[in-house]
């Protein structure tokens, strides 16, 4: 037997790729069961987040499991093996089981150290367990990336910062057009995404927040939380009319922010210039959009661009939880021989 890990991420594939990759979470639970039932497949977790969809199973013989975890994937987004291919990557036993725990302690991830991930794997942990895809071997291996994760951030400062995607996107609008202080910011979702971009934007100072939400309560609350205000969906024409910046944020599936509603919105309005940033997966943002006069998107391809170049306050802890993670490698290898 042998541990595989196949995905893609936001370094393998462009935005438009790997959003067809993503598996919303009341999708899956059956997606995993499915899986573990396939002929060279004994145990599965699938971790599909904003910025990659991997595949970790347990598998009987490699190539027959690559096989069963590639036309999965290629079942799941409508790519054909020859468009996936190309963006895939893979790793096996000891190389496989580095890669999940650099992932859990965010050393793989579009901002450095960011502390979303863990909570992530973790979940897609728990749906497989309670799916019965995930036993004894893999249930062994994501407690041991957890410790991995844990230890990575209790014992470095690889956190410290800007350790999350929303975080990092209020850091770049500001570095894109400076003060925020009496912009008028509209934060679409009011999920973790746009929770953690709205404290942001609080944190920052100055800015007139909106939170457009479905759910009137939830965006309620975290309007309360960052002295903003908060409208439903009803009115977000209205909210992108007026806006400075509009950061999305949802997870919705379907984009909420179309070519047609922002030019109709922006027509006569007398607004400036509009920035929007579109963190959803799949995204929230007509690709349209970005085309409109006055109207500049960035997406996550960007995001992840302009984290690149501010690593260095916190690429000097890399190599310490390397050393963690290189610990936790061997306690599992000794651990899952006993």
């Amino acid at each position: 037997m042998s541990i595989l890990v196949i995905g893609v991420n936001h370094r393998s594939s462009p935005v438009a790729l790997l959003e067809r990759l993503t598996l919303a979470p009341d999708t899956l639970g059956k997606a995993v069961a499915g899986l573990a039932q396939r002929d060279n497949i004994r145990e599965a977790v699938v971790l599909s987040t904003c910025n990659r969809t991997e595949v970790y199973v347990v598998a009987e013989l490699f190539h027959g499991a690559y096989g069963d975890v590639r036309d999965f994937l290629c079942e799941i987004s409508n790519l054909s093996v020859d468009e996936l291919t190309p963006h895939l990557y893979s790793q096996h036993d000891s190389a496989a089981v580095t890669h999940l725990f650099e992932v859990a302690a965010g050393l793989d991830s579009v901002v450095l150290g960011e502390g979303e991930i863990l909570g992530q794997v973790r979940t897609a942990w728990e749906t497989a367990q309670l799916e019965g895809a995930a036993r004894t071997s893999l249930n062994l291996l994501f407690r041991s990336s957890i410790e991995a994760g844990k230890r990575a951030r209790s014992e470095t400062g690889i956190s410290r910062g800007t350790a999350s995607i929303s975080h990092a996107a209020v850091e770049m609008i500001t570095d894109v057009i400076g003060d925020l202080a009496g912009k008028r910011v509209a934060v679409i979702g009011a999920g973790s995404m746009g929770e953690g971009v709205a404290v942001a934007l609080h944190r920052a100072g100055g800015a007139t927040i909106t939170v457009v939400n479905r759910s009137p309560e939830r965006g309620a609350s975290l309007a309360a939380r960052v002295d903003g205000k908060t409208v439903g969906f009803e009115q977000l024409a209205d909210v992108v009319a007026v806006a400075d910046v509009v950061v999305a944020g949802t997870g919705a599936g379907d984009p909420v922010i179309t070519a047609d509603l922002v030019a109709r919105a922006r027509t006569g309005s007398g607004a400036g210039s509009l920035h929007i940033v579109d963190i959803g997966m799949p995204r929230d943002v007509e690709p349209e959009v970005g085309a409109l006069s006055g109207v500049t998107v960035f997406d996550l391809d960007d995001l992840s661009a302009w984290a690149d170049r501010g690593l260095a306050h916190r690429a000097g802890e890399a190599d310490r939880v390397r050393a963690i993670v290189n610990e936790e490698v061997e306690d599992f290898a000794v651990e899952s021989t006993a």
